[in-house]
């Protein structure tokens, strides 16, 4: 059975992207870094987008890690904001100390809901991200700046096995390169295709019900400047609408994959503040 991801969404016009999170397991034998009660280090948590997984990140972790930071990168279910923005914000309880918080494409709709309620949480940083308002979705926003390359016939949708409506979408593997990771290796960017985890349909489209966390926690952003997935003009005037730090950067959608010294840059500096 075939479903044609045009019918099955049709609010998916020119809407978000991957974003991809990496998880590196501390091995137990791994010496805890000493803290100062009186100014500890942020735990830094890194939330991947659709299209992706954790693994992503791992060039940024590496580079975090080396500055003697604890990160986390939790898996983001891609199931939709509310289910997914719960299971983050489960995550961040078991945190102690202050929280960085950081979410790449879709990951920036998660995190902009978690982090709501949360006083650990001190800084938002937003990497080629939707940095949403209330009553916004990927779709509209999205719908309201120039058509890039990624669209509807971008997609391969595969039913859920159980039969209930809805399908998982994935980016298909001949664009995956050009439209994802345009700045990577192809080599690197085939395997990403391989590896990407898909996102239920229905999120796409899914208004943001939340409370906008970036009105009350100061926020950073950086704006890809060839990134084929989400506008940049969207990803510029999102972060000025929050009133963000941002930077600009000329890199793919997967510019953490492509520049993790800039993405793990522009991280170090919102954890700084936080001291």
């Amino acid at each position: 059975m075939t479903i044609e991801p045009h019918r099955l969404l049709p609010a998916v016009v020119a809407m978000f992207a991957w974003s991809a999170c990496a998880t590196k397991s501390v091995e137990p034998q791994t010496p805890k870094l000493a803290v100062d009660p009186q100014n500890p280090k942020p735990t830094i948590v890194l939330v991947h987008g659709a299209f992706a997984d954790a693994s992503s990140w791992s060039g940024v972790v590496q580079r975090l890690q080396q500055r003697g930071y604890t990160v986390i990168a939790p898996p983001n279910p891609l199931r939709g904001v509310d289910a997914d923005a719960a299971a983050l914000a489960s995550v961040l309880k078991t945190v102690e100390g202050p929280i960085v918080l950081v979410g790449h494409s879709y990951g920036g709709m998660v995190l902009t809901e978690a982090a709501e309620g949360n006083s650990a949480v001190k800084a938002l940083v937003y990497i080629a991200a939707f940095v949403p308002d209330t009553g916004e979705s990927v779709a509209t926003i999205s719908g309201k700046f120039p058509a890039t390359k990624f669209g509807p016939n971008s997609l391969v949708a595969v039913p859920h096995p159980s039969g209930a409506a809805g399908a998982d979408l994935y980016l298909k593997r001949d664009v995956f390169h050009d439209q994802f990771a345009s700045d990577v290796p192809e080599s690197t960017a085939s395997v990403m295709a391989a590896t990407q985890r898909p996102i239920e349909g229905g999120a796409i489209g899914a208004t943001f019900a939340g409370v906008r966390a970036w009105k009350s926690v100061p926020s950073w952003a950086l704006v890809a400047r060839s990134d084929n997935m989400i506008s940049p003009a969207a990803e510029r005037f999102m972060a000025e609408r929050a009133h963000a730090h941002v930077i600009e950067v000329d890199a793919s959608h997967a510019v953490a994959v492509s520049q993790p010294d800039a993405v793990a840059e522009l991280i170090l500096t919102a954890a700084h503040s936080v001291h």
